[in-house]
Order: structure tokens, then sequence, then C-alpha cells
């Protein structure tokens, strides 16, 4: 596998207009989603119709939806392959820091020469595995704070 090329910029926030446009076409899909039979559906492109997978119609859904509300949207691979600063950008953590987390065993890897890769769907469960660490960890001061009856 080869790195992902990812942009050094944040994909660009849609126009008023391109979010009007989402919010219509959202409604629309989900309309014709929800009266559609299981199994692909046609987008019809001109006179051009092409057939899309429910798999596929369901992002399509989702970036409308994003759209819709303003937000700027890119995909990612799931098997697509970071470099660590593409990877401490993502979890929004230092390099150095992704690097340790590499030699400790907690993010796996691979090596391409001399350079680490980290898989995207590795990285989605590291960050799913500390959202849930930190979560735990803040229950856990909760209870203790209202156990010693500190007000919060």
């Amino acid at each position: 596998m080869n790195a992902v090329s990812l942009p050094t910029d944040p994909p660009p926030r849609p126009t008023d207009d391109e979010v009007r446009l989402a919010a219509e076409s959202s409604r629309q899909l989900a309309a014709a989603l929800a009266r559609a039979a299981a199994g692909s559906a046609r987008l019809a492109i001109g006179d051009e119709l092409v057939a899309l997978p429910p798999t596929v119609l369901r992002m399509l859904a989702e970036i409308l939806a994003q759209t819709a509300a303003g937000n700027a949207v890119s995909l990612v691979p799931y098997h697509a392959e970071f470099t660590t600063q593409q990877a401490a950008d993502f979890l929004n953590v230092s390099r150095p820091h992704v690097v340790a987390l590499i030699e400790r065993g907690e993010l796996p890897h691979r090596k391409v020469g001399t350079h680490r890769r980290v898989l995207f769907k590795d990285l989605l469960e590291h960050r799913r595995r500390t959202r849930i660490a930190r979560a735990t960890a803040l229950d856990e001061l909760t209870a203790e704070a209202q156990d010693l009856k500190l007000g919060y």
C-alpha cells in the first residue's frame, strides 16, 4: 500500500449556495432512498444513468448532510497508510508522540525502508480506545468528587 497523499490544507468549506443545494439534495436523496427497494439505485446525470451501490448511496447521503450543515468533507480510505506526521495531524498530537506510541507498541505500524507507516483503521481504533479511557477516568473522578461532597 502507498501512503495517502493528504492535502496540507483542510478541505474548502461549502459556500452558502452549496449549503442550500446540499440541503435540498439531501432531502431528495433521503426520500428517494426511503422509496427505493434494497439494492443499487440509478442516478441520472444528464442522459446517463449511473448505478450506485447502497454503501455509496449512504456515504453520499452523509456527505450531503454534512455539506448542508456547512461542514467541509474529505474521504479517507479505511486501509490508507499514513506517515507519522499525517497520523499526528489526524490525532491532533505531535509527531514525536505518535513515534512514542509506536515504540511502546500502542499503535501498530509497518516500515517502508526507514519510514513508519500507520493504517488509518489503526488510528481510528487508537482514537476509540483513548476516548473510552478518558470517559472512564472522567466518570471515576466525578464519582470520587461526589463521594467527597466537593459540590460538583
